[in-house]
């Protein structure tokens, strides 16, 4: 199966985003589905390609040509009807996801697949509702979607591994780094792995190690700088598993293991400080501050993946 025609259901940053991923392609035609199509649907998505022909990645030909494979609507059925793939950019919601689905099965083609972009939840429990479960894949993208090259795909309980492939491929052709995640659990990989890491973050503040804008220099300048380049197995190959087996037997004792939240962040919370949306978080943030982090990051991005294609 060739995927054609590409339908995005929700038009919020992260759907758009998607909508701007997809019609990189130029065999792509993608339709963007609202409930209330705004008056101006094209401005975040000719805001995010103005950003990257600023910094060299995008030319002015190559953004026209995107804008040009994207249309609107807010007719679901009109939407769908000629649909190979859908993904539904739906609030996270369990019960909206899953009627979502079940809505668009009569719909459709008989050979459309449905991929949710969902973070943590369950692929195979928004499929519950669905007569063809199969068709359901998890298709995780990271924000924003379109610099961050990762995506996790994610075989529920019943996806048809020809979907897997199917979409695999697909994320494949419109410049994405796609992993599999064999198994459906919570989190799926990268979450587990980035939670992990601000566990023992959280657990070195409450404990008076380190502040928290010593943590985030360590990350940074440290690990952080060849993540990008080496990953953690690799690293550990590179060094020796025996060494490796020494640092965890010494070492692995004495890191966190909690199984709920941090106290510091309920704590935060209850505060009502809430980081970036609040001016105070783990630490206090001016509005400048904010969009120097904000716009420095999509710089960043757009400077590392420049290297990744």
């Amino acid at each position: 199966m060739e995927v054609k025609n590409v339908v995005v259901l929700g038009a919020g940053l992260m759907g758009v985003g998607l909508a701007q991923v997809f019609a990189g392609a130029e065999d792509i035609q993608v339709t963007v589905r609202s409930r209330k199509v705004h008056d101006e649907p094209y401005a975040p998505i000719i805001k995010n390609l103005d950003l990257l022909i600023a910094n060299d990645a995008l030319t002015e030909a190559a953004k026209e040509g995107v804008l040009s494979r994207i249309s609107f609507t807010d007719d679901l059925a009109a939407a769908v009807k000629d649909a190979d793939f859908i993904i539904e950019c739906v609030p996270e919601v369990m019960e909206i996801k899953q009627d979502t689905f079940a809505e668009l099965e009569p719909l459709t083609q008989d050979d459309t697949i449905y991929a949710t972009n969902t973070s943590v939840m369950s692929p195979t429990e928004i499929a519950l509702k669905c007569k063809h479960p199969e068709r359901v894949v998890g298709t995780h993208f990271w924000n924003p979607p379109f610099l961050i090259p990762l995506v996790e795909i994610v075989k529920a309980e019943k996806t048809d591994n020809e979907v897997v492939e199917i979409t695999m491929d697909l994320l494949r052709k419109v410049g994405k780094k796609p992993v599999k995640c064999q198994k459906d659990v919570p989190g799926f990989i990268a979450n587990r792995l980035q939670h992990a890491i601000w566990r023992e973050a959280l657990s070195m503040v409450e404990n008076g190690i380190a502040d928290p804008a010593t943590v985030d220099e360590a990350l940074k300048y440290g690990p952080g700088l060849r993540w990008p380049h080496l990953g953690i197995f690799e690293n550990a190959d590179m060094t020796g598993l025996d060494l490796a087996l020494n640092i965890h037997t010494y070492i692995f004792p004495y890191l966190e293991s909690a199984k709920a939240p941090s106290k510091l962040l309920k704590e935060h919370v209850e505060k009502g400080e809430l980081g970036f949306k609040t001016g105070k978080g783990y630490q206090t943030w001016t509005q400048e501050q904010i969009d120097h982090s904000n716009q420095s990051l999509r710089e960043y991005l757009i400077r590392v993946t420049k290297d990744l294609k």
